[in-house]
């Protein structure tokens, strides 16, 4: 006597948050620097910083914003607000200081 089976429908896999996805979320909320997203989401900081940049690109269209609070020099002062680049500076232009205080990212505007 041969056993037959109950079909089954497959189940679809449940489908993962996106790596972007994931890094918006984060922005949600209070401002983070590159280190702290890049722990977060456990990838480096130089890819988060690719992913930011599409980021503001795709935010601007969905009517939000990518906030960008400008590092700042720890030596003199100085606070890069003219600075397109998302990475961290390297050193300051004004003294030379290379103990420059990270940005901070976060998300403005409707949410969705």
């Amino acid at each position: 006597m041969t056993r037959v089976r109950a079909r089954r429908e497959p189940v679809p896999a449940e489908r993962a948050e996106t790596l972007r996805q994931r890094i918006r979320a984060l922005l949600a909320g209070p401002p983070l620097t590159l280190k702290e997203i890049s722990g977060e989401v456990r990838i480096s900081e130089k890819d988060v910083v690719g992913h930011l940049e599409h980021l503001e690109r795709s935010l601007h269209h969905q009517g939000c914003a990518l906030v960008v609070e400008p590092a700042e020099c720890g030596r003199c002062g100085f606070v890069f607000v003219k600075r397109e680049r998302l990475k961290k500076p390297g050193r300051c232009p004004v003294c030379r200081g290379e103990v420059i205080h990270e940005p901070l990212y976060s998300v403005r505007g409707r949410q969705g």
